[in-house]
């Protein structure tokens, strides 16, 4: 079974330094249908106008994946992370027993980047940061592990049971991902269009996967998507 939650159902909130569409339910906006999936709970797409950002807040017992799309994200937090964060990075940031941390456009453009929310396996867990580089030659035409429980092919660590996987597809290429008995799957079309096992899908559109067990992705136009594997 595989339900689609459009680009344009989704929340939306423009702040003037930010404006951000909300996949689930996130600050203002509430909808009851749509509280998260499974374990994930957030994606939100946001876009910075440069000099502005996120002042220094809190968060605890929570898994927050940053996935840039252009720009740059100037990050510091209180476990002592301070890095930049550029399209073709992936961040990781445990927010555990209780994390500060600010996010600043650390550029003269445009800052466009989602924000992925993970409720972790157990509360309580010690605050931490990671980041990795995942060059496109690695996310073309497959899918290439980008967090996972156990760290495999050397992805980000998260402490949930949940696999992120991200591709790119160039106009006419088709990739395949099977998930195994009893699991279930996001799927998140970053940009571009194509189809998810015959369905239409065009950019910021989700997809809730369940007893499905082959996932075939074709691009129509040059595409960038995530796929979370989730229990």
């Amino acid at each position: 079974m595989m339900t689609v939650r459009p680009s344009e159902a989704r929340g939306h909130a423009n702040h003037g330094w930010l404006d951000s569409h909300h996949t689930f339910s996130f600050a203002s906006y509430y909808d009851p249908d749509n509280m998260g999936f499974r374990a994930l709970r957030v994606i939100n797409e946001d876009r910075v106008t440069p000099g502005e950002g996120f002042d220094t807040h809190s968060h605890r017992d929570m898994e927050i994946i940053t996935y840039p799309l252009s720009g740059a994200i100037a990050h510091r937090d209180s476990t002592g992370g301070r890095e930049v964060l550029r399209a073709g990075e992936v961040q990781r940031m445990t927010a555990g027993t209780g994390v500060m941390h600010s996010e600043f456009n650390g550029a003269d453009e445009e800052l466009h980047f989602l924000q992925i929310w993970i409720i972790p396996d157990q509360k309580g867990l010690k605050p931490g940061y990671e980041q990795k580089a995942f060059p496109e030659s690695e996310r073309k035409g497959r899918w290439r592990v980008l967090a996972s429980k156990d760290a495999r092919e050397g992805s980000l660590t998260v402490h949930q049971d949940v696999a992120l996987l991200g591709t790119l597809l160039g106009k006419g290429e088709q990739t395949e991902y099977t998930l195994a008995p009893g699991r279930h799957a996001w799927f998140q079309l970053v940009r571009g269009r194509g189809t998810l096992n015959g369905v239409e899908l065009k950019t910021g559109d989700g997809v809730a996967i369940s007893d499905e067990s082959r996932l075939v992705l074709s691009a129509t136009e040059p595409t960038e998507a995530l796929l979370f594997d989730l229990a």
